[in-house]
């Protein structure tokens, strides 16, 4: 499975989202290699970014997805020999139009609008699942 890196635009300030954070964090850890950084909207977000990263944007516009597409599309680019995904959030105000540019796909969590803190954590929660649902186990149903 490719190391996953999600790219936020600034700090978590809500203690409760700091915690369901690491909860998922820790649950992913069992599965997968997955960090979380904070970085600033523009120059700052696009210096974190690769040439080599597999770009993932999360854009209330962008493509919807199911729980079994994000699993099978993490699986694709295993089978593919990706070795980085990094999924991007921006902040309170979006993402910088060039690095929306920058992106291989860009999917929305829902058609529904999220606070970014919040976006995070649900990321986090699908990504859980995602691995959950490759490996047969409970968790999705």
């Amino acid at each position: 499975m490719p190391r996953i890196t999600i790219l936020a635009v600034g700090k978590l300030k809500d203690p409760l989202m700091g915690e369901l954070q690491e909860k998922y964090l820790n649950r992913l850890s069992h599965y997968v290699n997955v960090e979380v950084k904070c970085v600033q909207e523009g120059l700052q977000l696009l210096k974190a970014l690769s040439d080599s990263d597999h770009i993932i944007v999360l854009d209330s516009k962008g493509e919807t997805m199911t729980s079994v597409g994000l699993a099978q599309e993490l699986q694709n680019l295993a089978n593919r020999s990706v070795k980085h995904v990094v999924f991007v959030i921006g902040g309170a105000y979006g993402l910088d139009p060039s690095v929306r540019k920058k992106a291989n796909r860009v999917i929305s969590l829902s058609a529904l609008t999220f606070p970014h803190e919040l976006a995070r954590v649900i990321l986090l929660e699908q990504l859980y699942r995602a691995h959950t649902i490759l490996r047969g186990e409970k968790y999705h149903h």
